[in-house]
């Protein structure tokens, strides 16, 4: 986990940036949820799913005193389209907010001709 500080826009509670956009399978995305200081939050949980694939690791939260960046790794991940989610949860555990991005992972060109 990595802290910093990156600008939200208005009303937003989470971002998340997305790297690469497109990769050749096996591929490794690297995910960064930027999160709204808040004393109400107490976690963010990325998701990785495709038709084929699901992964997911979640990350406590304290709050207002919480790290405002936090970064995931997938490593690995096969062929399909993804659909990259992060979600933030509060005190009670009800979700706060969510945003999403689409990735593509590319079968990789060895044996084909």
């Amino acid at each position: 986990m990595i802290a910093g500080t990156l600008p939200l826009g208005a009303g937003e509670r989470i971002t998340m940036k997305v790297t690469p956009a497109v990769a050749f399978a096996p591929a490794n995305l690297v995910v960064r949820a930027m999160v709204v200081a808040d004393a109400d939050n107490r976690a963010v949980e990325i998701v990785a799913e495709s038709d084929d694939f699901y992964r997911s690791s979640m990350i406590q939260l304290e709050g207002d005193k919480a790290a405002r960046i936090s970064q995931f790794e997938f490593r690995s991940l096969p062929p399909g389209t993804y659909e990259v989610r992060a979600n933030l949860f509060g005190a009670n555990g009800a979700q706060r907010a969510s945003i999403h991005h689409q990735v593509k992972v590319i079968e990789s060109g060895a044996g084909e001709r």
